[in-house]
């Protein structure tokens, strides 16, 4: 079992920027790959970025050049550092963790944190 905690989210102004974090028990937090996915209310949830356990990373076309997924396995953390956040980004925020291949599918992974909630006003 792996278990995530989210946390950082917030309230923010449009341009802005927020990091938010994921921390990992449980078991071998370098073994996994993470990702970061998102909801918004109405909406379906959506991959956001992407880590494989060596670190290398995909990110969604709509946050490539302003998100950056970064982990530190030492201490079983992985980021998402997000710059000039838009109105659109306003969402709950998960980590996720999976073994295997990369995916874009929130029905791959295994384990989930309870959220985080970024909210960007204009």
């Amino acid at each position: 079992q792996v278990q995530l905690v989210e946390s950082g989210g917030g309230l923010v102004q449009a341009g802005g920027s927020l990091r938010l974090s994921c921390a990992a028990s449980g078991r071998t937090f370098s073994s996994f790959h993470m990702g970061w996915f998102r909801q918004a209310p109405g909406k379906e949830r959506e991959f956001v970025a992407f880590s494989w356990s060596g670190g290398n990373t995909r990110y969604a076309d709509n946050v490539k050049g302003r998100f950056t997924i970064s982990r530190e396995n030492a201490k079983n953390t992985v980021y998402l550092q997000m710059n000039t956040l838009k109105q659109e980004d306003t969402a709950v925020y998960y980590c996720a963790a999976k073994g295997g291949l990369f995916s874009i599918r929130s029905s791959q992974y295994d384990y989930w944190g309870q959220g985080t909630r970024v909210t960007v006003s204009s």
